[in-house]
C-alpha cells in the first residue's frame, strides 16, 4: 500500500498538513477548491524562475492569506517590492477578496522534493542526460542531510522510440512508515520528443506531529539485535601439573601369525596303520 499511494495524502493528519486551510459549506466548497487550483497554476507559471516549492492558502473571515515558499524570495518580491504588489493585485482580482501575500525562504533547496524535480525537468529541457541530472541531484541531497532519496523518470528517455522508466535510490526511503517524513513531488519536462515525468521522494527522518509542532525522533537500536557470530576458540594442548605422574605410553598390540600345522611323523603313520 505504501509503495503505490501518494506519500503526502497517506500521511495527512499524521505528519503532514493540508496546503489549503479553510472551511466551507457544501454550496461553496467546489468553487473555493477550484479557486485554489487556479491560483496555484497561475503562480507556477508567473513565478517559474523563482523556484517556488509550495503555496499555502488560508481564508480567515472573508480574506485570503497566501504564503509562498521559495528559495529565491528576491525574485518574487522584486525591486523595492514592486513585483509582489502587482502579484497581490492580480490575486485579489482573481479571488474577489482582500489578499495578503507572505514570502517564506527555503534554506536548503537541495533537499526539497519539488525544487529537485523542477531542477531535473529544466535540465532535461536543455538536453542534459537524464542519468547525470538524477545522480547529481541525489548526491547534493545526501550531502546536505537527507537520509534517503529516490528519483524516477519515465517517458522517451534520451529520445528513445520506446518509452520506459528508470529510477535510482540512495539511502533509506520507508514509504509505509507513517512517522517517516517523506517529501514527495512530481514535475513534467516538455521536450521535443514528448513529455518526460519526474517523481522525487526525499526521506528526512522520523517525526511526530505536524508542521511547526513536529518533533524529530532519534533512531534507537533494536533491542533484539542479533550479535555477530564469534570465531571458534583455538584449542591448545593441556600441560600436565607439576605433581602429576608422567603418563606411560601404552605399547601397541602385536598380532601373532597362527602356527602352521606340523606334518605327522613316520612313526605315527606306522602306528596308525
Amino acid at each position: 500500500m505504501g509503495q503505490k499511494i501518494n506519500p503526502t495524502g497517506f500521511r495527512l493528519s499524521v505528519t503532514k498538513n493540508w496546503t489549503s486551510k479553510w472551511y466551507a459549506n457544501n454550496t461553496d466548497f467546489a468553487k473555493m477548491l477550484k479557486e485554489d487550483v487556479d491560483v496555484r497554476i497561475y503562480l507556477k507559471k508567473k513565478l517559474k524562475n523563482a523556484s517556488v516549492s509550495k503555496v499555502i492558502i488560508e481564508r480567515p473571515a472573508k480574506n485570503a492569506r497566501i504564503t509562498i515558499y521559495s528559495s529565491r524570495p528576491g525574485v518574487v518580491i522584486g525591486k523595492k517590492g514592486e513585483d509582489i504588489e502587482v502579484l497581490r493585485r492580480e490575486l485579489q482580482k482573481r479571488m474577489g477578496v482582500p489578499v495578503h501575500v507572505n514570502i517564506e525562504e527555503i534554506r536548503k533547496p537541495e533537499v526539497d522534493a519539488q525544487l529537485i524535480a523542477d531542477s531535473i525537468t529544466q535540465q532535461l529541457e536543455k538536453r542534459i542526460m537524464f542519468r547525470r541530472a538524477m545522480k547529481r541531484a541525489m548526491q547534493n541531497a545526501m550531502r546536505l542531510g537527507a537520509q534517503g532519496i529516490k528519483i524516477m523518470s519515465s517517458g522517451r528517455l534520451n529520445g528513445a522510440e520506446i518509452a520506459r522508466r528508470e529510477w535510482y535510490r540512495e539511502g533509506r526511503v520507508p514509504l509505509h512508515t507513517l512517522k517517516a517524513d517523506i517529501d514527495y513531488a512530481t514535475s513534467e519536462a516538455e521536450t521535443t520528443y514528448g513529455i518526460i515525468g519526474v517523481k522525487v521522494w526525499v526521506y528526512k527522518g522520523d517525526t511526530l506531529g505536524r508542521g511547526a509542532d513536529a518533533v524529530a525522533v532519534t533512531a534507537e537500536p533494536a533491542a533484539e539485535e542479533k550479535k555477530p557470530r564469534r570465531a571458534p576458540a583455538k584449542t591448545t594442548a593441556r600441560k600436565p601439573a607439576a605433581d602429576s605422574k608422567p603418563l606411560v605410553a601404552a605399547k601397541p598390540a602385536v598380532k601373532r601369525a597362527p602356527k602352521a600345522a606340523e606334518a605327522p611323523s613316520a612313526e605315527a603313520q606306522k602306528s596308525g596303520e
